[in-house]
């Protein structure tokens, strides 16, 4: 079936193009009677109005970027939740990508979204140092970026939504001290990500207060998939290094860390607590269920869009930080 055109309506109709294309755009120029006529015909006729021509006048594509390091947690569809609650009855549509936790990729992903012209950029970056040119290039060319969760370096006056990982870490940390767990390991995700930094830090600060650190309950990764939580625990008994509870970065180290003790016959909680930070609801799908520190996706989400809002209408305006509360969720992965 033919694509019905404004050529199409101005025949039908007997009126000129741009009294059409004005009508449709809502002209205050253009009579009630006559953009009442314009907007039944295309309904009869079942025109649909071409966005790309539409934006071109506006002087906006009316499409937000998002770039996200993977899409296979609930992590990213919850803050796409939120961000897409703001945007889209606003009439904005969103370009989604993924990096794959390759900075790379991430690179590539931004340059396409520059390519797309979209009005603005909402990211949780990959690696915190690796795009910052990308990431001026893109500021210094008008358009706005808005970071989630994982932040950039500080030399980025950039908007940004996050959660205090330094004091919500030594939070959980305490709680798991106070049920008696004294051998707490900590799977640590990339030190390439200034979170992985805040949480390991906090870890280390109550640890070093109870005076129960040892270096070696510290387990670096260089990933964070269910497989990098296994490999960590797996570390943890071949190094024959005592622990009677884990601390992980995210919800799927932590869950692989579960799944191989649970091969190994080790007992949760009664031989080993489990917590982790993150909270989606993988935490809440498996057995038993994983105490956590408890983000709050879809708000972080809503707060990111409501930015890049603010940049696009003042694109000189400074960069604001929005700090959110987590809470921590106490599961039966840490109590009998």
């Amino acid at each position: 079936m033919k694509r019905i055109t404004i050529k199409d309506l101005s025949k039908f109709l007997s009126l000129s193009t741009s009294t059409i294309s004005r009508a449709l755009l809502n002209d205050k120029n253009v009579s009630y009677e006559t953009r009442k006529r314009v907007l039944d015909a295309a309904d009869e006729l079942g025109y649909k109005p071409n966005l790309t021509a539409l934006n071109l006048k506006s002087g906006q594509s009316k499409t937000i970027g998002v770039v996200v390091p993977e899409m296979i947690t609930p992590f990213s569809a919850k803050v796409l939740e939120g961000i897409q609650n703001i945007l889209y009855p606003l009439g904005y549509r969103l370009v989604i990508t993924q990096s794959d936790e390759n900075p790379l990729i991430e690179r590539k992903n931004l340059q396409l979204l520059e390519g797309f012209n979209v009005d603005g950029i909402i990211i949780n970056l990959c690696h915190e140092t690796y795009n910052n040119d990308v990431y001026r290039q893109i500021i210094d060319q008008g358009t706005p970026l808005v970071f989630f969760d994982r932040i950039p370096d500080k030399s980025l006056n950039v908007s940004k939504v996050i959660v205090d990982d330094y004091i919500n870490s030594s939070l959980m940390v305490e709680y798991l001290i106070k049920t008696g767990r004294k051998r707490i390991a900590h799977i640590m995700g990339p030190h390439t990500i200034r979170n992985a930094v805040e949480r390991a830090n906090g870890y280390k600060r109550i640890m070093m207060k109870y005076n129960i650190f040892d270096e070696d309950l510290m387990i670096a990764t260089e990933g964070m998939t269910f497989e990098y939580g296994k490999y960590a625990v797996e570390q943890l008994l071949n190094k024959n290094i005592e622990f009677d509870c884990i601390f992980a970065f995210s919800d799927t180290l932590a869950i692989g860390a579960m799944n191989f003790l649970l091969e190994r016959e080790i007992k949760i909680p009664a031989d080993v607590a489990v917590a982790s930070f993150s909270g989606t609801e993988l935490s809440t799908i498996v057995y038993p269920q994983l105490t956590s520190v408890q983000q709050p996706l879809v708000k972080m989400g809503e707060s990111a869009a409501e930015l890049i809002l603010e940049k696009i209408k003042d694109r000189s305006a400074p960069g604001r930080t929005v700090l959110m509360d987590a809470v921590l969720v106490y599961r039966a992965s840490t109590s009998e």
